[in-house]
């Protein structure tokens, strides 16, 4: 089984900066995408950004590229989020997830297998 545990979320207020953490535990893959979600209460979860299996390949979306960047480790089976500049309508449900598969960065809900429990991130104005 895998787990995925996410940290980092909180409240900052604009301009400011967060790190979101992810660290898998459990079964293990080669390769395997991983890439971090948001989510709006009513809304569909949505692509924040997307990291390939050696980290080569990096996908963000308009909305964040610029000032997030995913990063990760490996040997640690963790994945970053480095938020910057942050603005109230970043606020939201962040989730990781792992993408068994897949090559490349996926960027759709459906092509992820495993998830986060989500970790809340609070822009204030």
């Amino acid at each position: 089984q895998v787990q995925l545990v996410e940290s980092g979320g909180g409240l900052v207020q604009a301009g400011g900066s967060l790190t979101l953490s992810c660290a898998a535990s459990g079964r293990t893959w080669n390769e395997y995408a991983m890439a971090w979600f948001r989510q709006a209460p009513g809304e569909k979860r949505e692509v924040v950004s997307a990291i390939n299996w050696n980290g080569d390949n990096t996908y963000y979306s308009d909305s964040v590229k610029g000032r997030f960047t995913i990063s990760r480790e490996n040997a640690k089976k963790t994945v970053y989020l480095q938020m910057n500049s942050l603005k109230p309508e970043d606020t939201d449900v962040y989730y990781c997830a792992i993408s068994v598969g897949i090559i490349g960065t996926p960027q759709y809900a459906g092509e992820y297998n495993y998830w986060g429990q989500g970790t809340q991130v609070t822009v204030s104005s």
